[in-house]
Order: structure tokens, then C-alpha cells, then sequence
């Protein structure tokens, strides 16, 4: 109840000052003025005010954001151990083709069905066979 009557005063003041502004001819800055101290009046009559404080003082509240954020921060650590652990790898991964999306043009499909080959294979030269077919498809 403190915070609405406080919040309307400050309302009639920032009124106040437009108003005397206004008389001053200045209208854009009485407008300007006038606009901004609409906002906690705004804010009282909608109830969010109330809401806030309501809030800002509710244990249950408060252990809310605290479980919201345990909930977050569980996310974030299995999403960074998913990272490193190289991402969701489905049961039978490995078993068969990896998938493709519909459109995807033959030299890329043929790349993904193609087992990698080790770094320790291709010596100081690497394999740009992939580059040159879809530098060959598009005629470079």
C-alpha cells in the first residue's frame, strides 16, 4: 500500500513539472516530462507494483528463482559434458550411413558414408577430394 501511494505521488509531482514547463512553452519537453511520470501511475494501476513487492518480500518466491536456477545450471552442466563428450550419439551410431537431409548433392553424401581416416594416414598432405567435387559440380 506504501509503495502505490508513493509511486502516485511521484506521478503528480513529475505531472506537476510538466505542467509547469508547459507554461514555460516549452511543449515537447512538458510532453517528454509528462509521458514519463505516466509510468509508476501506469504501473500502480495495473498492479505490478504490488506484484513486485509481493514478490521481492515471499520466501516461496524466492525458493523459486532458486530452483529455476538449479534447474538452469543442471542444463548448462549436462549440456557442456554433452560437448564434450562430442555431442548426442544415438544407439546404433555407427551401425549405418550417418543421416542426410533430401537435398543434399552426391559428393557430400558420399563423403558422409565414407569412413574418416585417421590423421596419421594422410602424412603432410591433406585430402581434398570432397573440395574438388564441389568445385567439379559447380564447374570451377
Amino acid at each position: 500500500m506504501l509503495a502505490e501511494t508513493i509511486f502516485s505521488a511521484v506521478s503528480v509531482a513529475g505531472l506537476g513539472i510538466a505542467a509547469i514547463t508547459a507554461y514555460r512553452k516549452k511543449y515537447l519537453s512538458a510532453t517528454r516530462i509528462a509521458a514519463w511520470a505516466l509510468v509508476p501511475l501506469g504501473l500502480v494501476m495495473t498492479g505490478a507494483v504490488e506484484w513486485a513487492f509481493d514478490t521481492v518480500f515471499s520466501p516461496v518466491a524466492w525458493a523459486g528463482f532458486g530452483v529455476l536456477g538449479a534447474a538452469w545450471l543442471l542444463l548448462m552442466t549436462t549440456r557442456g559434458v554433452e560437448r564434450r563428450r562430442g555431442g548426442r550419439k544415438a544407439a546404433g551410431a555407427g551401425a549405418g550411413p550417418a543421416a542426410v537431409a533430401p537435398g543434399v548433392s552426391a559428393p557430400a553424401r558420399d563423403a558422409l558414408a565414407r569412413p574418416a581416416r585417421p590423421a596419421a594416414q594422410g602424412g603432410d598432405a591433406e585430402d581434398f577430394s570432397d573440395i574438388e567435387a564441389i568445385l567439379k559440380k559447380h564447374g570451377i
